[in-house]
C-alpha cells in the first residue's frame, strides 16, 4: 500500500516541504533508506544522514534547522520520533487484519460465548464458560480455559495459553507463546526434606491496554489475583510470580524475574534481566537498571537505583568511579611504603 506525502501529513498534522505527491510503500532506517521509503530523523547525531539518504520522504521535527538542501520530502511535526511511532501503528494495523470469522476446526464449549466480529484462528480451544468479546482476535492455536473472559479488540496470538479463571482486559495484546495462570510456585517444606504443593487457586486479571511479549509466564496467585494494571508493558521472558501486582503505565524489560507478592507501583521503569526479590513494594516511578538485583523495597517515589544488591544509582556511579582508581591507589601505596622504609633506615 502507498501513502503519498500529502496523506502522511494529513495523517501526523505535520508541514510538508518539497513535494507533496511523492509517494512511499515502505519504511527505512535514514542511513540505510531507498527511494520509496519514509524515514524518520530524531536524534540529531543522526543529521549528517539527512543530506545523503535516499529516503523519498523524511519525517523531522518542527525546530530543525536545515544546513543545507536535502533531496527528500521533509514532513515537520513537533516530535519526530512519536510521527514515526504513529506511521508504524497504522501500517501494522493495515498488515495484521484477519478476515472477520471462525476458521476450522476449533474446540468451543456450548456454554462458551462468542462476540461480534471477533477472529478465531483453527484449532484454538474455548473452554466452558469463557466469554470472548467483540472486536477480539484469537490466533492459531491457542488456549483459553474454562471461565475465562478476553475483553473487546483484545489480540492472543498463536500458541497463547490462558488457564481457568483468568481475565483479560479489552485492548490487550499477548504475544505468541506466552502463559497467563499457570501456577504459582508455592511448596511447604516438609521435616522430612520434601516439599509439599500449596494450591494455587487464585488467578490472573490483565487490565485494559496491557501488552504482553512472546514467552513470557504470569502466575496466578495462591489467593486472590495477581494483577497487571492498565497500560502496563512487559517484554519478551519475563517471569512474574503469583500475587505480584505492577502497576499503571510500567515497564518491565525482558529476561526479569519479579518474586510473589511484590507490588510496583505506576510508572517504573525496570531494565532487562533485573531480579526482584518477593513481599516488597517499589515506589511509583522508580528506575530499575538492567541487571540489578532488588533485595528490599524502595519507598521513596522516582528513585533510580543500579547494582546487585541495587543501591541508588549516582551513588553507585561514584562506587564504580572509586572502583576504577584502585590500582594507581594501590601503586601509590606502595610507593608511599617504601619512602617510608627508606625514611626509617635512615634513623
Amino acid at each position: 500500500m502507498q501513502f503519498s506525502a500529502n496523506q502522511i501529513a494529513l495523517i501526523l498534522s505535520g508541514n510538508i516541504e518539497g513535494n507533496p505527491e511523492v509517494k512511499v510503500d515502505s519504511f527505512g532506517k535514514i542511513e540505510e533508506a531507498k527511494n520509496g521509503q519514509i524515514a524518520f530523523l530524531a536524534n540529531p547525531k543522526y543529521e549528517d544522514y539527512l543530506y545523503t539518504t535516499e529516503a523519498s520522504i523524511v519525517i523531522v521535527n518542527d525546530s530543525l534547522l536545515l544546513k543545507k538542501e536535502v533531496n527528500a520530502t521533509l514532513i515537520r511535526v513537533p516530535n519526530a520520533y512519536l510521527a514515526f511511532a504513529t506511521m508504524l501503528e497504522k501500517y501494522q494495523q493495515i498488515k495484521s487484519q484477519q478476515p472477520i470469522g471462525i476458521q476450522d476446526p476449533i474446540y468451543k464449549h456450548p456454554s462458551a460465548k462468542i462476540g461480534e466480529d471477533v477472529f478465531i484462528g483453527a484449532f484454538v480451544y474455548i473452554g466452558e464458560n469463557t466469554v470472548i468479546g467483540k472486536g477480539a482476535k484469537i490466533y492459531p492455536g491457542a488456549y483459553l480455559g474454562n471461565n475465562v473472559a478476553i475483553g473487546e479488540n483484545a489480540t492472543v496470538h498463536a500458541g497463547v495459553k490462558i488457564y481457568f479463571d483468568c481475565q483479560v482486559g479489552a485492548n490487550v495484546t499477548i504475544h505468541a507463546g506466552t502463559v497467563i495462570g499457570s501456577d504459582g510456585f508455592g511448596f511447604a517444606p516438609l521435616p522430612d526434606g520434601t516439599y509439599r504443593k500449596v494450591p494455587q487457586i487464585g488467578n490472573v486479571v490483565i487490565e485494559d491496554g496491557v501488552e504482553i511479549g512472546s514467552n513470557a509466564t504470569i502466575d496466578r496467585a495462591t489467593i486472590g489475583s495477581t494483577i497487571i494494571r492498565t497500560g502496563a508493558k512487559l517484554d519478551n521472558l519475563v517471569q512474574v510470580a503469583h500475587n505480584v501486582e505492577i502497576g499503571k503505565d510500567s515497564v518491565v524489560a525482558a529476561q526479569t524475574g519479579i518474586s510473589g507478592s511484590t507490588k510496583i507501583g505506576k510508572n517504573v521503569m525496570i531494565g532487562g534481566q533485573a531480579g526482584i526479590v518477593g513481599h516488597i513494594h517499589i515506589a511509583d516511578g522508580s528506575k530499575i537498571n538492567g541487571q540489578s538485583g532488588i533485595t528490599k523495597s524502595i519507598t521513596s517515589p522516582n528513585t533510580a537505583v543500579t547494582g546487585s544488591p541495587a543501591t541508588e544509582f549516582t551513588a553507585s556511579l561514584r562506587s564504580q568511579a572509586s572502583l576504577r582508581k584502585l590500582p594507581e591507589m594501590e601503586k601509590r601505596i606502595k610507593a608511599l611504603e617504601i619512602m617510608l622504609k627508606e625514611l626509617k633506615d635512615k634513623k
